[in-house]
């Protein structure tokens, strides 16, 4: 995929097609892809609050074509493809711009948008951003900061392209019309582990989307004492699909642990809500 500076948007015709994507590969885009094995960044919690920058106001360069059936909106944030960086993948049919002011915002978080890419297939626009911290000049390792990224990106898409409100589950919370339908948490919850090396082993989750689920579900596989090392969450529509190295004292969850975790995840995503800071 061809690379442009963050700094020089693209002139308007010159979207390169993807590469590496065949005609039946470009068909299911978006669905789960193949992890690429990097090294292990393990993912700490942290006890900051999420901020979310709003985008200053809505700007032309986030604009882009219109069609007459709204697309499902999709936002991946990719920990494993680099292992330097973040990659976050932004889709919203063939709508988004450059992502100018999303770039600004996600600077505000105490970020650097090191790369970005755009490419057009038959699924749409793609916008790839590779993300590092400020401070550090490394990839994301913090839950709550990924989860801000997610929220930011969902935040500017709703307000540039308001149509998209009613096919994320954030419209509810930041957009001006909120989904038509609710998911069934119950029907939408698969919960799969599977063997990935002696050292690990990958769970894979799918379950209605809602503001704080990425770091919700990191305490919730900790809090059994599961270390979550790398991994892939990805928002599309309504419905939020989490893939993640886990391992337990460096080695593969045994048959037990895995069921442990299942009964415990279950429990948690389809138990009611409630304000932690209530008292």
């Amino acid at each position: 995929m061809a690379e442009m500076a963050v700094t020089v948007p693209a002139a308007a015709g010159t979207l390169r097609p993807c590469t590496g994507v065949s005609a039946r590969g470009a068909a299911v885009l978006g669905r789960w892809r193949p992890l690429a094995l990097a090294a292990p960044a393990k993912l700490r919690s942290s006890s900051s609050a999420v901020r979310v920058p709003r985008a200053t106001s809505p700007a032309a360069v986030e604009d882009g074509s219109n069609t007459d059936t709204d697309p499902i909106p999709k936002v991946i944030i990719d920990q494993d493809s680099d292992p330097d960086a973040t990659i976050v993948e932004v889709t919203l049919g063939d709508r988004l711009g450059d992502l100018v002011d999303t770039m600004s915002a996600l600077k505000n978080l105490g970020l650097n948008v090191v790369k970005a890419s755009v490419c057009l297939d038959s699924t749409g626009k793609h916008n790839k951003f590779a993300l590092t911290k400020s401070s550090t000049g490394r990839k994301i390792d913090d839950p709550e900061l990924l989860e801000a990224v997610r929220l930011t990106i969902i935040n500017n898409m709703i307000q540039y392209h308001p149509e998209s409100s009613s096919q994320l589950a954030m419209g509810a919370t930041f957009g001006p019309e909120a989904p038509a339908e609710q998911v069934d948490v119950d029907i939408a919850t698969h919960i799969d582990i599977y063997d990935d090396s002696p050292e690990r082993s990958l769970l894979v989750v799918e379950t209605a989307d809602r503001p704080g689920l990425l770091v919700d579900l990191v305490k919730a596989i900790s809090d059994i004492n599961i270390t979550v090392q790398s991994g892939e969450f990805d928002t599309e529509g309504l419905l939020a699909k989490a893939k993640f190295h886990v391992s337990y004292r460096g080695k593969t969850l045994s048959k037990a642990l895995q069921q442990v975790l299942v009964n415990s995840l279950r429990y948690f995503l389809r138990r009611p809500t409630t304000e932690d800071a209530s008292f």
